[in-house]
């Protein structure tokens, strides 16, 4: 493999080693309970599915991908439930890891359209790595590289979510275990385990007119060992189908993006990030693509005007 690919790899087993870096997106407003179990739409009779595929750094060789399908539904005015498989490639299969995780929120009424949510997360971390061909630059019969590793590691995390029909915060920790991936082994000394991730999420919805809407947004995440992360976006929706926005990532990233209800239950979007810190000399920017789907069982939604998906 190139040097690059061997740069990269070390650059996100450094991660490993102070922490789990959770991937990122940049159309985070639309898959929040990957990281929120409490995150809550509260339409009965709803169920909302959800895609992401992200290629970050394209044009780099062995750079990460990441698929996410969500989906999400009310049981009860009371209790919803969801589930996220979020699958993340490094190094063109070089590191691969699958998580499978299930959310159960219990929403309570606090004024007449004032709700928090309460939620908890639970899945299953699938984590393995294929050596076979690496070829290292300098150290040609490094031990640490002969043996491939793999294992399941259990998960739980937990969130609250406060929100009302024109705003939202949320606060969540959806990792609440430090599972060890690394350990010392046959003499190697190598480390690697996950790290609490605490994320802070807000957004809000103003209404110029019933065809013009501003939603603005931020998320913050934090986790040892890794500097804090902020984006925030700022999104402007025409007639309850069409939406396009920015957002900027500190020290990392601007971002544009643009998605539109090709149906009354379908959404497409699109985000291309460029990369503004020393990794934009080696990537073409990060492509990012959204699927949105809601099923309506109840025949609820006649037309793009009705109940719009705002977060």
């Amino acid at each position: 493999m190139r040097i690059l690919v061997l740069l990269l790899v070390i650059f996100n087993l450094h991660f490993f080693v102070y922490s789990q870096q959770d991937p990122q997106y940049t159309q985070y407003m639309y898959n929040q309970n990957v990281v929120n179990p409490a995150y809550a739409t509260n339409n009965l009779g709803i169920i909302n599915f959800g895609g992401i595929h992200r290629s970050q750094w394209a044009s780099a060789e062995g750079a990460p991908t990441t698929f996410t399908f969500f989906a999400h539904a009310p049981v009860t005015e009371k209790i919803e439930t969801g589930l996220s498989i979020i699958t993340d490639n490094i190094g063109d299969g070089l590191l691969k890891e699958n998580n499978f995780y299930a959310d159960f929120a219990y929403i309570l009424q606090l004024a007449e359209t004032h709700k928090i949510s309460l939620g908890i997360k639970a899945g299953l971390t699938n984590f393995q790595t294929d050596f076979n061909g690496i070829r290292l630059p300098e150290i040609q019969d490094d031990p640490a590289f002969n043996e491939d590793l793999k294992g399941t590691f259990p998960n739980i995390g937990a969130g609250a979510f406060y929100f009302t029909d024109k705003y939202y915060v949320g606060f969540s920790v959806p990792n609440l275990l430090k599972n060890k991936h690394l350990e010392e082994r046959n003499g190697i000394n190598r480390i690697g385990s996950e790290e609490i991730h605490f994320f802070l999420t807000g957004g809000y919805v103003h209404e110029f007119n019933p065809d013009l809407k501003l939603k603005p947004s931020f998320m913050a995440k934090a986790v040892k060992g890794s500097p804090p992360v902020l984006d925030t976006s700022m999104n402007v929706l025409l007639y309850n189908r069409f939406e396009g926005g920015i957002s900027y990532r500190i020290n990392d990233s601007f971002s544009g993006m643009f998605n539109v209800k090709a149906l009354p239950s379908l959404t497409i979007g699109y985000a291309y990030d460029y990369t503004t810190s020393n990794l934009g000399d080696f990537n073409s920017g990060t492509h990012e693509i959204m699927v949105l789907f809601d099923l309506d069982l109840l025949g609820l939604r006649k037309g793009y005007d009705k109940s719009p998906r705002f977060f």
